[in-house]
């Protein structure tokens, strides 16, 4: 089942399960891919969006959910951060799984070595085969950190 379709049912599931929290988070899915459509339309004909837009998409709202949460505790306001952490829970769902750091730095190593990588100007080169492989999987974040320590050491 591709990914929209797992979205929609998981919708109504929650609308027959009466599961308020999860089904606005849903709702909340189905706005943001919506709304990223009607933005692709005007880049381009189709307005189709593709798995890898998806869960870019996702990974985003994941991100901007974390961000949000650290906010929320930093500011004290523990049952706000407590709502993100159930969105992300949700969120995830609908994403790849996630490499560990050790399946992570697997995945570096063994990037590097394929491209032949020697130094930091082939940082550019790795990172973009890293995201092709491994979209949504990893934080590209951490691990453009943990490229340039191998490339630099």
């Amino acid at each position: 089942m591709e990914l929209r379709e797992r979205i929609q049912a998981a919708t109504k599931e929650a609308m027959r399960a009466r599961d308020g929290q999860r089904l606005s988070t849903l709702r909340l899915i189905g706005a943001a891919v919506k709304d990223r459509e009607i933005a692709k339309r005007g880049e381009d004909a189709a307005g189709a969006l593709t798995e890898e837009d998806l869960v870019a998409l996702l990974s985003r709202m994941v991100k901007q959910r974390q961000e949000s949460a650290r906010a929320y505790e930093e500011g004290g306001r523990l049952e706000l951060a407590e709502r993100e952490q159930a969105e992300i829970g949700v969120i995830q769902e609908f994403l790849p799984r996630q490499l560990s750091p050790a399946e992570i730095e697997a995945a570096i190593d063994a990037t590097i070595s394929e491209l032949g990588a020697t130094g930091v100007r082939d940082m550019g080169r790795v990172m973009g085969a890293l995201r092709e492989r491994h979209a949504g999987q990893m934080d590209f974040g951490a691990a453009g950190a943990l490229v340039k320590a191998r490339l630099m050491g």
